[in-house]
C-alpha cells in the first residue's frame, strides 16, 4: 500500500493543483517511484489511498498497467490519518501482512529484502505487529522517533532513530477498526512497541522526506546530476513535519 492521501500542506503552492505524490523529481512523479521500485521487488498488486484531488492521480496512473502493476484506489471524503487510511482500505488487501509506505518519500531502499520477513509473519503472525525501517536522524528530526536495539523497535530516551515511512504490518489488528474514522499511527506503534512486538532495521542509504518546494527542488537537481540509485550518498530533504501523524 502507498499512502497517499495527505494534502501536502508545506508543499504549497505546488500542491494546491497537483497531489503532492504526483510532483515530479528527476522527470517521474514521487509516486512513480515508489511504484516501480515495489515492482522491481515483485510488490505488484498496491493500494494507494486517495483524497486532495483524488482524480488526478486516476487520471495519471488509472490501473497501474503502463508500470505493471495492478492499481487499486482507497478513496477518502478527507484524508483519514495514516491509521485510519490503512484500516479504511483494508477491503482492498489480502489477509496476512502488507507492506505499507509513503507516496512522498524518495529512498534506494530494496524492498524485496523484506520478503522473508513477510513470509515469516505470514506462517506466524503471533510475535509480530509489525517491521519498520529506520534511518539515521536527519537535520531536521534529530531527536529520532524509537530506539533500535538488536533488532527491535524500543521506546528507550536514546539513541534513537528516525522511522522511514516504510513499515510492514500485520493487517489483523487493523480489521478491529472502524473504517472512515480519522486515526493516528503514533498510539498503536507506542502500545505494540511495549509489548516488545515491532522489530525493526537500519538502512543508511539514500532516503529523503519530501515535504517542500525546496526539498523536491534539491531532490530534483540530484537526480538530474546522476547520483546512483542504490549507492549514492544520503540525499537532502526535510522540514519539521510529524513522521507519525
Amino acid at each position: 500500500m502507498i499512502l497517499a492521501a495527505g494534502r501536502g500542506e508545506r508543499m504549497r503552492p505546488l500542491s494546491d493543483a497537483t497531489p503532492k505524490p504526483l510532483l515530479e523529481a528527476g522527470g517521474k512523479p514521487l509516486i512513480v517511484w515508489q511504484i516501480e521500485a515495489l515492482a522491481r521487488a515483485g510488490f505488484c498488486e498496491i493500494v494507494v489511498n486517495v483524497s486532495h484531488l483524488a482524480e488526478r492521480f486516476v487520471a495519471a496512473l488509472g490501473t497501474g498497467a503502463t508500470l505493471g502493476v495492478t492499481l487499486r484506489w482507497s478513496f477518502e471524503p478527507e484524508p483519514l490519518e495514516v491509521a485510519g487510511g490503512i484500516a479504511t482500505a483494508l477491503p482492498l488487501l489480502p489477509p496476512g501482512p502488507a507492506l505499507i509506505v509513503s507516496g512522498d518519500v524518495f529512498t534506494a531502499f530494496d524492498y524485496a529484502s523484506l520478503r522473508p520477513r513477510a513470509d515469516a509473519m505470514a506462517q506466524d503472525p503471533a510475535p509480530a505487529r509489525a517491521h519498520l525501517v529506520m534511518v539515521a536522524n536527519p537535520p531536521y528530526h534529530p531527536g529520532g522517533d524509537f530506539a533500535l536495539v538488536d533488532g527491535q523497535v524500543t521506546l528507550d530516551p536514546a539513541p534513537r532513530r528516525t522511522f522511514a515511512s516504510i513499515g510492514l504490518y500485520d493487517t489483523g489488528p487493523w480489521r478491529e477498526l472502524p473504517r472512515g474514522v480519522k486515526l493516528k499511527l503514533l498510539p498503536y506503534l507506542q502500545r505494540w512497541i511495549a509489548e516488545g512486538r515491532v522489530s525493526g532495521e537500519a538502512f543508511d542509504g539514500p532516503w529523503a522526506n519530501v515535504g517542500t518546494p525546496e526539498d523536491l527542488a534539491q531532490l530534483d537537481n540530484a537526480l538530474r546530476q546522476g547520483i546512483p540509485v542504490g549507492s549514492a550518498p544520503r540525499l537532502p530533504g526535510g522540514t519539521p513535519r510529524d513522521l507519525l501523524p
